[in-house]
């Protein structure tokens, strides 16, 4: 959610309702599996939290809720969670999920299961289903940033994911990596970093995924809706320390999305993308007990993707993604400065640098009745970002005309997992958004 006029006044207790976004959102789907062990913890790997939140929000005004989450309960690695939100503006929602529950059948087989049903008043698409020839197209690189459509509708999706950890690298003997933490920071060996060799160190991940999303929009002419039933084929290889927080190490990711057209979807479409991030350790300083270079990039090209013009110069697209997925850029993790898919197009390309400075001061830590909440570490982050969407995957077309943002952030650790506040801001806007784990 975003919150570009006002920020929440309760930061720390809004973080469960953003969960399950890390799933249907950009950043890498596959995902190390970890038994985590803090220091601080007398209960070992196992930890628990339930929290009421309340915050302000320009698109679903001011919201109330509460979430929990279990982790370590039943198998060491696994986690269950989930939230109920609503609002004076009518925003009503329901989220539950599970997430690396591991078969006793197949002990490097994870499986994951989530789904959300909401009703929210102001749903913005920057899309149109056509348009003249030589004008820009709704969510194009050039689009006006008003060129949308805001009408109030559903947002309901369900996600399945099951992965593999094949056995080599650091999962040459057990699919599930044991850490050791203090303050938040690694003590144990690191997973991967030291070395690029998938055989000798880090962990690869094949993931296939199943996903369903169906959005509408109530119009005073009749309801629209956008549905899709994709289904996505990935690997992903994870070479850094901590994958949590990474000091050092690489990770990479390549998969291929394809929605067969089944049931309501109304289009056969394919995706293709590729992502790879890079982490330099700067080491601790008098003020700061870890500071990083965090390096990301990510490209994607949508082959199915079709344009016809019809003799009066009207164009329409066939075998494309619905706006929400794709080669989209703006929103939680990419251009974070947009709103949430303000740009769309055939194909995109996209890269930003962060600087993290891990606080030695840890002021949440210190407040008695704040305890519970498991901190620690604070965070400062200071971001620029940089990417373009466009209507072919050439050089000429991806690089001659990007959008740039620039940003600060504050992230927490709580229970050996990332909060984040972000704001950035860029030539449309300045947009806050609060959201759970880092962006890569």
């Amino acid at each position: 959610m975003s919150f570009p006029r006002s920020f929440p006044t309760i930061f720390f207790c809004c973080c469960l309702v953003f969960l399950w976004t890390a799933s249907v959102q950009a950043r890498p789907r596959t995902s190390v599996k970890t038994v985590q062990v803090r220091a601080e913890n007398p209960n070992g790997s196992k930890s628990k939290l339930i929290l009421p939140y309340a915050f302000p929000s320009d698109s679903m005004g001011f919201v109330a809720g509460v979430g929990g989450g279990m982790k370590g309960y039943g198998q060491d690695q696994m986690l269950v969670g989930g939230t109920a939100f609503g609002s004076f503006d009518s925003a009503v929602a329901l989220f539950l999920g599970v997430w690396d529950y591991r078969p006793s059948f197949a002990d490097r087989f994870f499986f994951g299961a989530q789904g959300m049903v909401g009703h929210y008043p102001r749903q913005k698409a920057y899309a149109a289903p056509a348009y003249r020839a030589g004008h820009p197209r709704a969510g194009s690189n050039d689009s006006d940033q008003n060129d949308y459509a805001e009408e109030s509708g559903y947002d309901n999706w369900t996600d399945f994911k099951l992965e593999v950890v094949l056995p080599i690298g650091a999962a040459r003997n057990d699919a599930l990596q044991h850490v050791n933490l203090k303050g938040g920071l690694l003590t144990s060996a690191p997973i991967g970093g030291k070395v690029w060799n998938p055989m000798t160190s880090g962990v690869t991940t094949i993931m296939l995924r199943q996903f369903n999303r169906y959005r509408s929009f109530e119009t005073p002419g009749g309801d629209l809706d956008a549905t899709t039933h994709p289904v996505e084929l990935a690997i992903g290889y994870d070479n850094t320390d901590f994958p949590n927080n990474p000091s050092f190490g690489c990770s990479q990711y390549l998969g291929i999305t394809h929605d067969f057209g089944w049931l309501e979807s109304p289009h056969e479409w394919t995706f293709i993308e590729f992502e790879a991030s890079k982490y330099f350790s700067l080491g601790a300083s008098d003020w700061a007990k870890q500071r990083v270079i965090a390096l990301n990039f990510w490209t994607g090209d949508t082959p199915s993707w079709e344009e016809h013009t019809s003799e009066d110069g009207l164009v329409t697209l066939d075998n494309q993604p619905p706006f929400y997925e794709g080669a989209n850029l703006g929103g939680f993790y990419r251009m974070r400065a947009y709103p949430q898919d303000r740009f769309r197009d055939r194909s995109v390309i996209y890269s930003t640098a962060e600087y993290r400075y891990t606080l030695d001061w840890n002021p949440i830590a210190q407040v008695s009745w704040l305890r519970f909440l498991q901190s620690d570490w604070l965070q400062l982050v200071g971001f620029v970002e940089g990417g373009q969407v466009a209507g072919d995957y050439t050089f000429s077309d991806l690089f001659d005309a990007w959008k740039f943002d620039a940003g600060l952030g504050v992230r927490a650790m709580f229970a050996g997992g990332v909060v984040r506040l972000d704001v950035a801001t860029s030539d449309e806007d300045t947009t806050a958004w609060l959201m759970f784990g880092h962006p890569f």
